[in-house]
């Protein structure tokens, strides 16, 4: 699950690189759900072409990504903002100033990204 989870944020964050063709063989695995022999017979290719294809896409997809870290910052910035948000609901709660001070210190780290 993981692994499909993390194919789909790289696919958003880049398959717009991918060409046209390798997009749709790659949405068919990761969000349709297709067998790779379904996509063979609809692509008219073997299973093996459709299995190389996309672990190449991955392979590309992971290749942006070491060089860009879009989605380690999509990541980071979402964590920081559920931090942000828990302490804020803590102030409510409590009233206690170190709080809005966390949440100060939780901002900048989210602008430093």
């Amino acid at each position: 699950m993981e692994k499909i989870v993390r194919q789909g944020l790289l696919y958003d964050f880049y398959g717009e690189l991918l060409t046209q063709h390798q997009r749709r063989v790659y949405e068919d695995v990761v969000f349709n759900d297709l067998s790779l022999s379904e996509i063979a017979q609809e692509q008219g290719v073997t299973r093996q072409g459709v299995h190389d294809l996309v672990r190449r896409c991955d392979r590309i997809l992971e290749g942006y990504e070491e060089r860009l870290h879009l989605v380690e910052k999509f990541q980071r910035t979402r964590s920081l903002a559920e931090q942000m948000k828990e302490l804020l609901r803590d102030y409510r709660e409590t009233e206690d100033l170190a709080l809005l001070d966390k949440a100060e210190d939780v901002a900048e780290r989210i602008t430093e990204i």
